[in-house]
C-alpha cells in the first residue's frame, strides 16, 4: 500500500479528519497555481484534489506543475474520465460509480484506462464513489446519467457504501456534486462513517468553516471543498482550521 493511503487509513483508525481542496482546471488557470500553493501551504492542506467533469482546457499537467514548484502537498487525481490521468500527481482516486447503474463508470471507462494507469506509476486509490441529491442536478449527475441516492435515505448510502467495502475499495467517496444546493446531511455521514472500516471522504455543497466542523464532528475522515474556495480562496484557511478544531473537540470529549 502506498504513503498516501496509509495516511488515510491513519485518520479513520484515529478518528480524525483532515482538508483536501478540489481545484478544477477547467476553471483554475495554471498562472493561479503557485498563489493557490501558497494558501494552501499557509493553512496546512492535507491534500490537494486535481479534476474536473469535462477538462476541456487541457491544462492539468502544467497545474499540477506549477502546484509544485511551491508546494509539497500530495496531489491527488480526481478524474472525470480516462484522459484525466497523468505522472505528475501523487496518486489517483480509481472511481467506481457504485452509487449508480451505468456500466461504463463501474468497470467499462476502467479497463480502457487501465493500460495508462499502470504504466503512471501512480498510487493507485480505489474508490467506491457515490453521488447524494444535492437538491439540484450537478454536472456529474448529468455527465454520468446516475440516479443520485436520496438526501433522506441514510439507510440506501449505507448500503451502498457497504458494498462498496465489501468489493475492496479502499475508500468511500460520498459526493453531493459541484454546486449542490444541499450538503450531504451530517445524519448520512454518522451513518455511513461509523459503520464502515475504511476512510470516508465528504464533498459538495460545503460552502463555510461551520459546515465543515459539522461533518468532521459527523464523521468524515476527509472534506473536499472546490467551489467555495473558487469563490474565495481565503476560506482555504478557515476550513482548514474548522477541521483541525473538530478533531482537537474529538479527542478532549
Amino acid at each position: 500500500m502506498g504513503s498516501i493511503l496509509t495516511q488515510l487509513q491513519s485518520l479513520k483508525a484515529l478518528n480524525k479528519s483532515g482538508f483536501a481542496v478540489l481545484a478544477d482546471p477547467d476553471k483554475v488557470a495554471p498562472a493561479d497555481m503557485q498563489y493557490l500553493a501558497r494558501l494552501c501551504n499557509n493553512a496546512k492542506v492535507d491534500y490537494l484534489f486535481m479534476g474536473g467533469s469535462l477538462l476541456m482546457a487541457h491544462q492539468m499537467e502544467l497545474c499540477i506543475q506549477r502546484f509544485k514548484t511551491e508546494s509539497d502537498i500530495p496531489v491527488i487525481l480526481f478524474p472525470g474520465s480516462p484522459a484525466q490521468v497523468t505522472p505528475y500527481a501523487d496518486a489517483l482516486l480509481y472511481l467506481s460509480l457504485i452509487s449508480g447503474r451505468n456500466a461504463e463508470l463501474l468497470i467499462g471507462q476502467h479497463v480502457v484506462s487501465a493500460p495508462q494507469v499502470k504504466a503512471s506509476g501512480l498510487e493507485v486509490i480505489s474508490t467506491g464513489y457515490m453521488i447524494i441529491d444535492g437538491g439540484v442536478q450537478t454536472t456529474v449527475s448529468y455527465m454520468s446519467n446516475a440516479q443520485p441516492i436520496p438526501h433522506d435515505k441514510p439507510e440506501i448510502a449505507l448500503c451502498t457504501a457497504w458494498a462498496g467495502e465489501l468489493q475492496g475499495k479502499h475508500v468511500i467517496y460520498m459526493d453531493a456534486g459541484s454546486g449542490a444546493r444541499r450538503p450531504i446531511s451530517a445524519e448520512m455521514i454518522h451513518k455511513v462513517s461509523s459503520h464502515i472500516d475504511i476512510p470516508l471522504f465528504v464533498g459538495g455543497g460545503i460552502l463555510t468553516p461551520e459546515k465543515v466542523y459539522e461533518n468532521c464532528q459527523a464523521g468524515a475522515n476527509l472534506i473536499v471543498v472546490g467551489n467555495a474556495i473558487e469563490r474565495d480562496p481565503l476560506l482555504i484557511k478557515d476550513m482548514a482550521e474548522a477541521t483541525r478544531e473538530s478533531t482537537s473537540q474529538q479527542f478532549k470529549s
